[in-house]
């Protein structure tokens, strides 16, 4: 009988567990539904210089990534619930994303809003003036600068699938949910890149 309790309790645990899993997951189907339909219907428009764009085919809410701006204070990807992100991470040691910030910049400048906001995250580790030097070498004036000199949410995205290496970029809809994702660079000033983000945001 004792056998029998223990057998049934753990049984009992693992249908807790995976009840509350499958639970999560289908509260998160409901919730990044749309940013699925969206992606499907805005697919097409992945093309040319954003052809590298995958956009979603399956529901996937965002972890809550947290960063800060350039006077320490902390923010989180939460706060931007409601606006439709542009999240892109980059850093002064790759090259590629060099070349990216100021493409991202005249993003910004062209569609940035109250619906729409481009977000660089800086993760450089090391000599943490040195990002603030090279955006303003550069001439960028329309993204806010934002950092994570942990590197951390490089690695919750990495959990998810969505950072394999730099730069990372992921297209989130106003609820928090992927709407597509691009590992490597993308000209973001782009005529294809204007019209595929013009679309997302229905515009």
């Amino acid at each position: 009988m004792i056998a029998v309790a223990v057998v049934a309790g753990v049984g009992a645990g693992f249908a807790g567990v995976y009840g509350i899993a499958g639970f999560q997951r289908n509260a998160d189907d409901q919730v990044c539904g749309p940013a699925v339909n969206l992606a499907q219907k805005v697919a097409p428009l992945a093309r040319g210089e954003v052809a590298a764009v995958n956009l979603d085919k399956s529901p996937l809410k965002l972890p809550d990534l947290t960063f800060q701006d350039d006077s320490g204070q902390k923010h989180a990807l939460d706060q931007w619930h409601g606006r439709t992100v542009l999240l892109n991470l980059w850093a002064t040691w790759c090259v590629p994303c060099r070349k990216e910030m100021p493409a991202l910049d005249s993003l910004e400048q062209r569609l940035g809003g109250s619906d729409f906001q481009v977000v660089a995250v800086n993760i450089d580790t090391r000599n943490l003036d040195k990002p603030k030097a090279f955006l303003k070498e550069v001439g960028v004036q329309s993204l806010t600068y934002y950092a994570d000199p942990n590197a951390k949410v490089f690695q919750d995205l990495k959990e998810i699938g969505r950072a394999f290496g730099m730069p990372t970029t992921v297209l989130v809809d106003p609820a928090g949910c992927e709407i597509g994702s691009i590992a490597g660079p993308a000209e973001w000033a782009s005529d294809d890149a204007i019209k595929l983000i013009k679309a997302v945001l229905k515009k």
